[in-house]
């Protein structure tokens, strides 16, 4: 028996490892924050001793902790009432219903004060829906809110609708001129709608008032409570710097990484968090993108495996659904999009965001770069590889983030020099039937080709995007095995349809390789940490359509334990079986 007894046994369940060989076990012990033993009940019921707690899971699953590979976490924590207006689907279902939850925030808000919400999608909203050419504006708004500035942003963070008010504020007017890559939408009469995409939105954005530290790390505090219930136990948050500065009110803004190193010195931060930098914003321009990244001096972090700046964000294009991705072939409609970054033409363009990368890459960073269209895509692993073969260093671990387009070729690229890519199932989730209405339904099916980059070799991992969705990684795995979409239950792009083994990676031991943490973390393997998800049920021989539905019973970090659902917790000795075990086993 060994000599140091296990601080935590868990028996009579399904122990899913994720190792290589996806190796299933029905017992689990935890020893000092690590995996000790794996195996059958005997085996591990060896390492148990007189202060041991016995976890009975009742043929539920255990897992290693879900990793969120992308997900704004101060973000996040501030789209959640009370410290944002809920205007998502299904709280809202109407231009109407907005409408009223603006009136009822400017009923108790001080006069001259801004109202911030977040989460409106005008695919969901009934008007849009009826009318596809009727789009939001700032007279839905002005009505209810003549006193007060509104900014309510939308689901994906890729357009923000305010009123008449918020654009008067800003000096935003018919005369304006449209950042690159940006867009101001305008009426018949050239007058702005109140909608602003890309980085247009920074017009608007930069007026809010800053938010105090205080009040981000409480939204930060809100979002690790979120998550504990969830399972997750790490997630990445993808862009702290200069270039979230007017992001979110600050949510995203440098400053906000000294409010993740106080909560990690205050032991509270209950997650493990990977940062990207990130140092300009949408329409950013090489030159000050180089000189900003250039001053970035971050400070080593007092516990990496807690808290850890991983690499660099950058932005390559918009989203489909804004006709701002930049495609090969025409949206419904016309037009291709384009890349976001400085530049007049789209070689010149293309340039600039190659010496970004290339730039990141001789710094010693990983990048993560936010592309979507196709033909961005292509040029972002064309940008990677150039990188790579100018200056060679092992292990780069660059990806592109979101990749939704992803094309043969730049799977090819991304497999060949170990990059990967960085995907979203909540989302296409959410809008594959929307993404019909612009790029078609043979291309929509396609979106985020799970199956063809797993066999292509490229490492694939799975993030929310939260706030743009909510970070329920049980929709993904279900999303990735069965490709039905939210609005219509169609099934989309059959081809795609993943393995449970292979839709858990993505979240689990893959998710690690993104973190640089594979030796560490990501799998139940012995010495590993003991990051732990608990499920209620059998995740082996559920349905893939119950599978969101299934319980989160139980998550630790390090073998602490964050949340906790479980009440069969029983100490050494009450479980008669157990004992019994235990004494063959001496």
């Amino acid at each position: 028996m060994p000599g140091t007894p296990a601080d935590l046994v868990f028996v009579n369940g399904s122990v899913l490892t994720v190792d290589s060989r996806f190796t299933v076990a029905s017992a689990l012990a935890v020893t000092d924050g690590l995996v000790s033993a794996v195996g059958d009940q005997a085996e591990v019921m060896a390492h148990a001793g007189p202060a041991t707690r016995i976890v009975d899971l009742e043929g539920g699953t255990l897992l290693p902790g879900i990793n969120d590979t992308h997900l704004h976490g101060c973000a996040f924590g501030l789209t959640r009432p009370p410290l944002s207006v809920d205007v998502s689907h299904p709280a809202v279902r109407s231009l109407a219903d907005v409408a009223e939850a603006v009136r009822k925030a400017a009923a108790t808000t001080p006069a001259g004060e801004w109202i911030t919400g977040h989460g409106w999608d005008a695919g969901y909203l009934a008007e849009c829906v009826a009318d596809p050419s009727r789009l939001p504006s700032r007279q839905d708004l002005d009505a209810v809110s003549p006193y007060h500035p509104v900014l309510l942003y939308s689901a994906t963070g890729h357009a923000t609708w305010v009123n008449s008010m918020a654009l008067s504020w800003a000096g935003v007017n018919r005369d304006t001129p449209v950042p690159p890559g940006g867009v101001i939408v305008t009426d018949e009469a050239g007058e702005p709608t109140g909608l602003l995409q890309e980085g247009a939105q920074d017009l608007v954005h930069r007026e809010l008032p800053a938010l105090s530290q205080e009040v981000r790390a409480d939204a930060i505090r809100a979002t690790l409570r979120t998550l504990a219930r969830l399972g997750i136990t790490s997630y990445t948050e993808p862009g702290l710097g200069p270039g979230g500065d007017a992001l979110m009110r600050g949510a995203m803004a440098h400053s906000t990484l000294d409010v993740y190193r106080r909560l990690l010195a205050d032991g509270e931060l209950t997650a493990r968090v990977g940062v990207l930098l990130l140092p300009t914003g949408m329409t950013g321009t090489a030159e000050e993108f180089v000189r900003t990244l250039a001053a970035m001096d971050e400070p080593p972090s007092t516990d990496p495996r807690r808290l850890a700046v991983l690499g660099v964000k950058l932005f390559a294009d918009g989203i489909p659904v804004n006709k701002t991705a930049w495609m090969h072939e025409p949206y419904v409609g016309g037009g291709c999009g384009s890349l976001c970054v400085g530049g007049d033409t789209d070689d010149e363009r293309a340039a600039q965001i190659t010496e970004m990368i290339q730039y990141t890459h001789a710094a010693g960073y990983q990048a993560g770069v936010h592309v979507t269209g196709d033909r961005a895509i292509d040029t972002v692993a064309d940008a990677f590889a150039a990188a790579a073969a100018g200056k060679p260093r092992p292990d780069a671990r660059h990806y592109v983030i979101h990749g939704d387009f992803l094309t043969a070729r730049s799977m090819r690229t991304l497999a060949r020099h170990g990059f990967g890519v960085n995907m979203n199932p909540t989302i296409k989730w959410t809008v594959a039937d929307l993404e019909e209405e612009f790029v078609g339904p043979q291309r929509a099916a396609y979106e985020w080709p799970y199956r063809d980059a797993i066999d292509a070799g490229v490492i694939v991992t799975s993030g929310s995007d939260a706030p743009v969705t909510l970070p329920d990684w049980r929709q993904g795995v279900s999303t990735m095995m069965l490709r039905e979409s939210r609005a219509s239950g169609r099934v989309s792009g059959p081809d795609q349809r993943i393995r449970l083994a292979e839709a858990l990676r993505t979240y689990t031991s893959d998710a690690a390789w993104q973190d640089f943490a594979e030796d560490w973390k990501g799998t139940l393997e012995v010495g590993k940490v003991a990051d732990l998800c608990v499920l209620a049920g059998d995740l082996l021989t559920a349905d893939p359509h119950d599978i969101p539905a299934m319980p989160v019973v139980f998550t630790a970090v390090g073998g602490d334990v964050v949340h906790d659902e479980l009440t069969e917790l029983t100490e050494l000795g009450e479980l008669t079986e157990l004992t019994e075990l235990t004494e063959l086993t001496d």
